[in-house]
């Protein structure tokens, strides 16, 4: 195909910014004269139909020339693997469906220009190629990665192995709605892509409405991926084994008559006539797949084809650009021209993308709507006795729980540890745990919503997945274990910062803390993780809650599940602890971030402020120390320390759903001045900054060290030198 540059008068101004245009196509005046989508219809009608199969290629070719153009226009980003499934994605959207997901952020060119040529970017006021050029990989522009402001995009994509959580959500939260999404062949080396659909689907039969795209390319970033050796046979078998009753492969090999070497071949190189027959191979199978998948089948599609077919270079040389890959270079030039179309060609794909789905995917994506939810009504809480009997606060967490599953039928817990071993079996009890099974000794049921993997990254996945999404969840595991769904929890906290809708925070209740955990040792004791969380804070949407006791974590709760947007951790123990809040205490905490639970007068004042609950023990002796000294001791309970930052601290404005209370600096004064300071939790201190940040007293910190196996907390406070001794020592000398 030569190329050429037509008069400007001919150019429809959304393809301002192309650099060539092809000459007429072959066959154009006999396919290309009408639309394959009608006016007033939301996809191709027939698979069969000779123009559809025509238009839709013309629509992978576009895809791949404006992935190619935008990318170099920066010469940086990401254009061979989203070109070598290009038919793939224009066969999904000719067939009407828009919400579409990928597993790899390294399709985001890709995507971008898929949401261009269905006019969903006009919302960011980019209408013109040129505009699209000047704003990839711009800040408040396309990034380079998936996000959430993007209009038509559904999630965000970053690391690898997780875009299947994201499309299983949205399946759990739409069931009549087909979700595709791409993985990458490199990718599919991630352990927790096919464990977590294995344990989605045997958790859910019935809920088969995501579909798989696997982009079969033989590469992965930097080299051969690792099952560019696998047999069509092998991949087929890897599928069915993982419980895919359904796998449908289109290999271009197939269709090649150029007689490219290797298992791999560029569908680009083929005849016109072969191109056209692999394109509607290609929708024939997606088509199969997608009826497949919202019919009840585990459905996945493969295409295979080479890496990059169809832009600068092949294999993984194509993955990513570099400085010298520039609009001007003579290889970027003349794979521009190969993949040029004629300004009619480029009228009709924008047509058919405009009509495909209903509209363009930023208006019609179920992401672009707040799912309406059930109301919770009023939650019944339990005020216990203050100085009353010992209470497990994630029991009476539990309880509350329960009562928002029971409103919410969609709501799901997740937990891969067990929620009895976290003091919360009262959620099993009155939710049932997902599984076939159905065994009342255990409290597991088909039709549960307990789902328990035994995976945080599956647990993490779904239960950020379905707040993204637009539902209600809580994320439970042991404090020590968390870390391993933090990455996912933390991609959708990042989105949720940046969502152009309301959508629940995701809550998570992290418990048996390292001071409970002191018989099994170490391998159970990683309170570090609670730095993750200090970092996070400063994103702006990020608050880590501390409640003291069982009546502080019922409110902690009631508040966190009313909220937007944020990502609530709450970390309490499941010891039995002494009741030292009532309700109004820790609400007026959440507002202000502390709360004082005791002070006493002397000639001088040591203030000590407290995370966590079971470290209060040691405090309180502390005090009785201090005071038989004839030292003041004021005791703060910190609940809620994302409110001690000051305004400048963190990110808040910069959030959609922005949350600008923070403690003024005469009310820090106020609970916090003394003679001298103590900062003081069992885990990591730095989420003692925002205390440490602004206080002018003398102070010092206590916090956890590492790890040991001990016959009780008391000793396991010892070894990291949490004792009432210690800290009152300490006091004495800050106070002089």
């Amino acid at each position: 195909m030569t190329a050429t540059t037509p008069k400007a008068t001919a150019v429809p101004k959304f393809c301002e910014g192309i650099q060539y245009f092809g000459e007429a196509l072959p066959d154009f005046d006999k396919y290309g004269t009408q639309s394959a989508i009608p006016e007033g219809k939301t996809a191709i009608s027939d698979t069969q139909d000779a123009a559809a199969v025509y238009q839709t290629l013309l629509y992978a070719d576009a895809l791949r020339y404006l992935t190619l153009q935008i990318t170099g226009s920066k010469a940086s980003g990401h254009p061979g693997g989203f070109a070598s499934q290009a038919e793939a994605y224009a066969a999904l959207v000719m067939l009407g469906y828009k919400n579409i997901i990928t597993e790899v952020g390294h399709h985001a060119p890709g995507f971008y220009s898929a949401m261009f040529l269905d006019r969903s970017l006009e919302d960011m006021d980019i209408i013109t190629v040129q505009q699209l050029r000047e704003r990839f990989r711009e800040k408040h522009g396309l990034l380079g990665h998936l996000s959430g402001m993007i209009p038509g995009i559904l999630a965000p994509a970053g690391p690898l192995g997780q875009g299947q959580h994201f499309a299983m959500a949205a399946a759990y939260l739409n069931r009549d709605k087909l979700f595709p999404f791409t993985v990458g062949d490199g990718g599919l080396g991630e352990p927790y892509i096919m464990s977590s659909m294995a344990h989605f689907n045997t958790a859910f039969p019935n809920i088969t409405n995501f579909l798989p795209v696997l982009v079969w390319n033989g590469y992965s970033q930097e080299h051969h991926s690792m099952v560019s050796l696998k047999t069509n046979e092998e991949m087929i078998n890897y599928w069915r084994g993982n419980g895919f009753e359904e796998v449908i492969l289109v290999n271009a090999k197939d269709f090649d008559d150029r007689n490219q070497p290797g298992d791999y071949v560029n569908s680009t190189e083929f005849s016109f006539e072969n191109r056209l027959a692999f394109t509607k191979a290609v929708i024939e199978g997606v088509d199969q797949a997608a009826k497949s998948a919202l019919g009840g089948k585990l459905t996945v599609f493969i295409i295979k084809q080479l890496k990059g077919s169809g832009v600068h270079a092949t294999g993984s040389k194509s993955h990513n650009l570099y400085p010298k890959d520039t609009l001007d270079a003579p290889h970027m030039v003349e794979a521009l021209k190969k993949r040029a179309l004629p300004v009619e060609a480029w009228e009709l794909v924008r047509t058919n993308c405009d009509r495909a789905g209903g509209g363009p995917a930023g208006k019609t994506a179920v992401t672009e709507f707040e799912l309406q939810l059930p109301e919770l009504g009023q939650l019944s809480l339990q005020e216990f006795e203050v100085g009353g009997e010992p209470k497990v606060a994630t029991t009476a967490m539990g309880a509350i729980v329960s009562q928002v599953g029971q409103a919410d039928k969609n709501f799901l817990v997740t937990n891969a540890d067990g929620n009895a071993a976290s003091g919360i079996n009262n959620i099993n009890q009155a939710l049932k745990i997902i599984h076939p099974t159905t065994d009342d000794i255990y409290y597991q049921a088909p039709q549960g919503q307990v789902y328990e993997p035994l995976s945080e990254d599956a647990c993490a996945g779904l239960a950020a997945g379905i707040c993204l999404m637009g539902g209600r969840t809580l994320w439970c595991s042991y404090e020590s274990f968390a870390i391993n769904g933090l990455p996912i929890w933390q991609t959708v906290t990042q989105a949720m910062a940046e969502l152009r809708r309301a959508t629940p925070s995701t809550i998570t209740l992290f418990t048996a803390g390292a001071l409970e955990q002191g018989r099994n040792g170490w391998t159970h004791q990683r309170p570090e993780i609670e730095a993750y969380f200090a970092s996070m804070m400063r994103n702006g949407n990020i608050f880590p809650l501390f409640p003291c006791d069982a009546n502080s974590i019922q409110a902690c709760y009631e508040w966190a599940v009313t909220t937007k947007n944020k990502g609530i951790v709450i970390t309490a123990s499941k010891s039995p602890l002494p009741i030292r809040t009532t309700f109004e205490q820790t609400r007026q905490a959440l507002k202000d971030g502390a709360i004082a639970l005791q002070e006493t007068s002397g000639d001088k004042k040591v203030v000590f402020a407290v995370i966590g609950d079971m470290m209060l023990k040691p405090v309180y002796e502390a005090a009785e120390l201090l005071q038989t000294a004839g030292v003041g001791v004021k005791i703060v309970s910190v609940i809620n320390p994302r409110r001690l930052y000051r305004p400048q601290d963190t990110a808040w404005d910069t959030c959609s759903q922005p949350d600008g209370d923070f403690m003024d600096d005469a009310k820090f004064a106020e609970i916090f001045d003394g003679d001298a300071l103590i900062g003081l939790t069992g885990g990591a201190p730095a989420m003692l900054e925002p205390i440490m940040l602004r206080s002018n007293c003398q102070r010092d910190t206590f916090s956890w060290k590492r790890g040991e196996t001990t016959s009780s907390a008391g000793q396991l406070m010892e070894f990291n030198g949490l004792t009432a001794e210690a800290l009152k020592e300490r006091a004495m000398k800050l106070i002089g």
